[in-house]
């Protein structure tokens, strides 16, 4: 099993490893303007921490990343001992994790998250919400909703997701 399902991007000035642009198609550039319009709005609405806001937006950079099948904007936003514990059971690593992204066999159509919550420990935060996730995976289809939590550090003065583990919802 693809260990991809729900995952959700990273430009170069996030990540500390030389990146090209991720977002240079004007769809992505005003999908990533909307969305930080979006998070500011939101932000200042619920007198939020700027920090939650920047989680956030990145979480729903990382979705766009999947439904691309961007694996080099996702490997900027993944620590080095990145581990991901998808629904059934399978575990994958940061090089396994990526492989599974790159893999002509997955061909997500759509991701989305709701209920997003973000919780601040110094540099350290925790995400949780649910997510849907739609497409195609070795000619197969799937429509899945489940919870997620994210686990995210502050190191060098960006964030990396360090774990990230997803559960279905009962339908």
């Amino acid at each position: 099993m693809l260990a991809i399902f729900r995952h959700t991007v990273r430009c170069e000035s996030f990540s500390k490893r030389p990146m090209t642009p991720c977002f240079t198609s004007p769809r992505r550039l005003l999908l990533l303007l909307g969305l930080l319009i979006f998070s500011v709005g939101r932000s200042q609405a619920q007198n939020e921490d700027p920090q939650a806001s920047k989680l956030m937006v990145l979480e729903h950079l990382w979705n766009e990343a999947q439904v691309q099948r961007d694996a080099r904007a996702l490997e900027g936003m993944i620590a080095d001992h990145f581990i991901d514990t998808e629904y059934d059971g399978e575990v994958s690593d940061r090089q396994k994790f990526l492989a599974d992204i790159a893999n002509p066999e997955f061909q997500p159509t759509s991701m989305a998250l709701r209920d997003m919550q973000v919780s601040l420990y110094k540099d350290t935060a925790v995400i949780t919400g649910v997510y849907r996730a739609k497409g195609m995976v070795g000619g197969k289809g799937y429509d899945h909703t489940g919870r997620f939590t994210d686990t995210w550090v502050f190191e060098n003065g960006h964030w990396l997701c360090v774990a990230s583990h997803t559960s279905l919802l009962k339908k």
